[in-house]
């Protein structure tokens, strides 16, 4: 099996990582998690940041099949449809993202909204495999943060969303809609069951002051140094943790912009009648 070809970015704006994968031999592509620009000040979006992931594209001459999701993100929206009209692809992301849309279907009174995954070019199940060129992608269902959380691997090289963070900033939450800890704890243990020496390529990361943004490291560095989740934490003891940690937590900055957009595969809210997409904000529900 080929060995990918990783290039990465890093919007600090979201603290989001955007990785480009692509196979060496056969110049063919996947996009995971990508970035559009979003000012909430004024609800105008903007494009540096996939622009900068189109520019690169291009100057390797690769040919992106895939514009992959881990998840619905709560953190940023997905540029994903932008840039499949500059690059093409197909927009994928796990099966069970049909449950999160009929919970923010319901939280944001959204008839439009499927419930069925329908927005989406490609939806994947626990176990499938696809192909990158040469390269095989096997698919890895790691619920808990949200309900259709996926970890894609590619060899000893595995992207794995929310799910974890660098060892020194520990573990996604657990209290959105559909989140839950202990099922967190056991999709990290399957993560950390891989090789040891597997590159686990993370979606975000929240340095510490003093350290610069870093977005890879391996799954022995995680099972020795995870703040909260290191071998030896029993999955009680995880989920009194991180139970009592998000209850401190404020909701992230972009969370409703970002879900609206996020489980409708990057898309705006359809046009009302003068024209204009319109975002909600659902008072005292949440």
């Amino acid at each position: 099996m080929n060995t990918p070809t990783i290039q990465s970015f890093f919007d600090p704006d979201t603290f989001t990582v955007t990785h480009v994968v692509s196979d060496p031999a056969a110049a063919r592509a996947a996009i995971i998690d990508s970035v559009l620009d979003f000012d909430p000040k004024s609800g105008r979006t903007s494009y540096a940041s996939a622009d900068r992931v189109i520019g690169h594209v291009r100057a390797a001459g690769l040919t992106v099949d895939w514009l992959l999701e881990t998840h619905a993100h709560a953190d940023h929206l997905s540029a994903a449809p932008y840039l499949k009209q500059h690059l093409g692809g197909r927009i994928a992301i796990g099966a069970h993202i049909r449950e999160v849309q009929g919970v923010f279907a319901r939280i944001f009174n959204a008839p439009d909204i499927s419930g069925t995954g329908a927005e989406f070019d490609q939806l994947f199940e626990d176990g499938e495999r696809f192909p990158i060129g040469e390269l095989e992608v096997e698919v890895m269902h790691t619920p808990g943060h949200t309900p259709a959380c996926l970890t894609y691997v590619i060899g000893a090289d595995a992207f794995v969303g929310d799910t974890l963070f660098m060892p020194d900033f520990g573990t996604a939450r657990c209290d959105f809609p559909g989140g839950d800890a202990a099922t967190l704890y056991r999709s990290i243990r399957k993560v950390l069951a891989l090789p040891p020496e597997t590159r686990l390529h993370l979606c975000h990361d929240y340095p510490p002051e003093g350290r610069e943004a870093r977005w890879v490291c391996t799954v022995a560095e995680q099972r020795a140094g995870n703040i909260h989740l290191h071998d030896g934490v029993s999955e009680a003891d995880f989920v009194a943790l991180r139970t009592a940690r998000d209850a401190t937590l404020e909701m992230p900055r972009l969370i409703l912009p970002s879900v609206q957009v996020n489980v409708r595969a990057g898309n705006p809210p359809p046009p009302e009648a003068n024209g204009v997409s319109y975002l909600k904000l659902p008072l005292n529900l949440l």
